[in-house]
């Protein structure tokens, strides 16, 4: 489906397609496909979702596969602001609620609580619910800083000793939100978030990482060219057993030379 470049980088499959429809698309397909095979082995799959305008083309086309055991499915999502209103579009969990979480019918869906009295004993609460049920399939992107999830650089570790952590959002990060179209302002975006830490994702069996957009160019170059650096988070992808890294010809803008 349009594909331009394929190449492996470490143990980290990158693929290249000509549109952002074409990477939406087809990454679905490849992730519904793994989906069902597991559902054929397992009584139930465990599945965390990213939030973020960059996966509007792979939830779009996954909730329209046929044949998929949505029944047999437990829901979660990677990160969630702080004290952001409970009902703005802007949250994480408001925002898969409306592609995908309140579309199918999944087992069961589990929502991080940005408003939660006590943030620390939400995040132990989480974290106990991600030892329950050990992640299969990770659906992820890439933030302008090399982010994953919201392990910003600065906070960023490869042995992280938890499972889910409250973060301080650096300014790239929060300026990205600007930038996709999240929030209107810098200082509309929350300062601090509630974050699956890298362990907690690269527990997964399989990453699926859906990665669009002129703004992820440099991220991209890094994370493929760079070393494997916490200075990178995402760089953590190509020591990973099982991770695809979709791109299209603008955020593969520095390895299509």
């Amino acid at each position: 489906m349009n594909i331009i470049k394929e190449i492996q980088v470490g143990k980290l499959k990158v693929k290249v397609y000509k549109t952002r429809k074409d990477m939406g698309e087809t990454s679905a397909m490849d992730m519904a496909v793994k989906l069902k095979l597991l559902l054929k082995k397992k009584d139930e799959v465990n599945i965390i979702f990213a939030a973020a305008p960059s996966q509007n083309e792979f939830l779009e086309t996954l909730i329209e596969i046929k044949g998929i055991e949505w029944n047999k499915v437990n829901a979660f999502h990677m990160d969630e602001y702080i004290g952001l209103d409970e009902k703005a579009p802007q949250g994480f969990g408001n925002f898969l609620r409306d592609r995908i979480f309140g579309k199918v019918g999944f087992k069961t869906v589990n929502y991080l609580n940005g408003n939660a009295e006590n943030p620390k004993e939400e995040c132990i609460r989480y974290a106990n619910l991600l030892k329950k049920f050990p992640v299969d399939i990770v659906c992820m992107g890439i933030g302008e800083n090399g982010h994953i999830a919201f392990n910003d650089p600065y906070a960023a570790l490869f042995d992280d000793p938890e499972l889910v952590k409250i973060v301080e959002l650096d300014e790239k990060c929060r300026q990205q939100q600007v930038n996709d179209g999240c929030f209107d302002h810098f200082d509309d975006v929350p300062t601090h978030a509630l974050t699956l830490t890298i362990p907690a994702l690269t527990a997964g069996s399989c990453l699926y990482c859906m990665v669009p957009g002129k703004t992820k160019a440099e991220a991209v170059t890094r994370t493929i060219k760079g070393g494997v650096d916490q200075s990178c988070p995402a760089s953590i992808l190509k020591v990973h057993d099982h991770a695809v890294l979709y791109l299209e010809k603008d955020s593969a803008t520095g390895i299509l030379d």
